[in-house]
């Protein structure tokens, strides 16, 4: 742990503020003649609350007087299925508002401390992974209150607090409006990637169309004309399609069941493979060579959220004897039929919305069954076409695809110019150190003080910790 400059300390959290974890959800609340707004952690964003999808359950005045939510209260997430999500913090500024928060956040009310330097640094420890590392739990990831509230924070004086804060948002501000603009240079890519694919797969309408194919109860929403020579037709009539394997937890402690490498749906990405990270599976020696990938095979997403169905790319034997799992699927085309590039692109165009509408959706998952994906409609030029169109399609996003890796790179500097900010910051390298200012120590004998004092009972609606 680093050395504080003078007149810091460092104290944990709960020294400094009220850690509190929302009140509970349960289907008893979901109705009641005292129905309020509540914040959950879906409503907590990277920059900020998003307020237009908050929900109300039913809170007594008791109740609410407990989780009920006042200016510069900080509300950080404590429950996530996504763990980069844990931790992540947002303030609270409505002065009108009466909202609580449910039991997926934690209250960090300040009991003297600014609470935009608190913020700050809860940000800071959220973004470098540092709640991640600490939390718990298996699908759902929990911070816990009471390790949020053991967390040690370096405290500077109340006025130096204030300059790095005044600081740190003018700098950050800048970052914000430099991200906020490679983003949407990434969005207008990806739209411009989408609609090259969109109408060089359909190719020219112009001399007579193909009928599409049978409707065998699917719905495939507007089918684009396509040439004469060309076909519509089931992705089953074109590929062999195939589930993966499902984990059989009996043998993965099994040391004489071989171990292969597999593909989760993490790996496969629209129009690329992340192999960054493959993990094993045991399985015996047969049904790995059954199901072993081939060069060309197409990898199509079966499951996970909604915007991850029937996402996917081609295989091209980067791992040996690699197989894949029961969420992703694999089209393997007969006869050379169609080029997988074709088929792969169709179906990270057209295929978006068409495996929205035909999957399922779950509380907390989508999925696509086989049955459906082997529906799927594909437009089939004659082989003698397709090289020809393949080459015409990659010469048109070579320099879309240009573009949006130098604003994903740059993004991702972004990514660590903030966190040495906030690092810095917080390490007391950011702002001047002046010699006249109270001392924290000071001011956390203050806050102990107050905090010891003999609380009146009947606070006000709007009161808060900081008396």
């Amino acid at each position: 742990m680093t050395a504080l400059p003078h007149g810091w300390a460092r104290v944990r959290l709960e020294e400094i503020a009220e850690v509190r974890l929302g009140r509970q959800r349960s289907p008893k609340n979901h109705s009641g003649s005292q129905m309020r707004p509540y914040l959950r952690a879906a409503n907590v964003g990277w920059n900020g609350l998003r307020l237009d999808d908050v929900k109300q359950m039913n809170f007594t005045d008791a109740e609410a007087e407990i989780h009920r939510l006042a200016v510069d209260d900080i509300v950080v997430v404590e429950a996530s299925g996504s763990p980069d999500e844990v931790g992540k913090p947002a303030i609270w500024r409505d002065e009108v508002t009466d909202c609580c928060l449910q039991n997926t956040l934690i209250r960090v009310r300040s009991a003297g401390v600014d609470p935009r330097y608190l913020l700050h640094f809860l940000d800071g420890v959220a973004r470098s992974g540092g709640f991640v590392t600490r939390s718990r739990g298996v699908g759902i990831n929990h911070l816990g209150s009471s390790r949020l509230a053991a967390w040690q924070v370096p405290v500077a004086p109340l006025d130096e607090q204030r300059r790095i804060v005044s600081i740190l948002e003018e700098n950050l501000s800048r970052v914000d409006a430099g991200t906020d603009l490679l983003r949407r240079i990434r969005s207008r890519s990806s739209q411009i990637e989408e609609g090259l694919l969109r109408a060089l797969l359909v190719g020219p309408g112009d001399n007579g169309c193909a009928d599409g194919p049978k409707s065998n109860n699917i719905d495939d929403g507007y089918l684009p004309p396509i040439p004469k020579s060309w076909r519509w037709m089931r992705l089953a009539e074109i590929a062999e399609v195939v589930g993966g394997v499902t984990k059989d937890s009996s043998r993965q402690s099994d040391p004489s069941v071989p171990l292969v490498p597999y593909l989760r749906v993490a790996n496969v990405q629209r129009g690329w493979l992340d192999l960054t990270e493959v993990s094993e599976i045991r399985l015996p020696e047969s049904r790995a060579k059954k199901l072993e990938l081939q060069y060309g095979d197409v990898l199509l997403n079966e499951g996970g959220d909604r915007d991850k169905l029937g996402r996917g790319w081609i295989w091209e034997e980067q791992v040996g004897g690699c197989i894949h799992q029961n969420h992703v699927f694999r089209a393997r085309i007969r006869h050379g039929l169609l080029n997988p590039k074709l088929l792969a692109w169709h179906a990270n165009s057209f295929g978006r919305p068409w495996f929205e509408r035909n999957g399922r959706q779950t509380t907390n998952l989508a999925s696509i069954s086989l049955s459906k994906i082997k529906q799927f409609p594909v437009p089939v030029p004659p082989v003698d076409e397709q090289t020809a169109l393949v080459e015409r399609i990659e010469d048109q996003l070579i320099a879309n695809r240009r573009t949006a890796d130098a604003a994903r790179h740059a993004l991702v500097k972004a990514s660590h110019l903030r966190r040495s900010l906030l690092a810095e910051a917080f390490a007391g390298r950011f702002a001047t150190q002046d010699p006249d200012d109270e001392p924290a120590s000071v001011l956390l004998s203050r806050i102990k003080g107050q905090r010891e004092k003999p609380r009146p009972t009947g606070r006000s609606r709007g009161a808060t910790a900081r008396e």
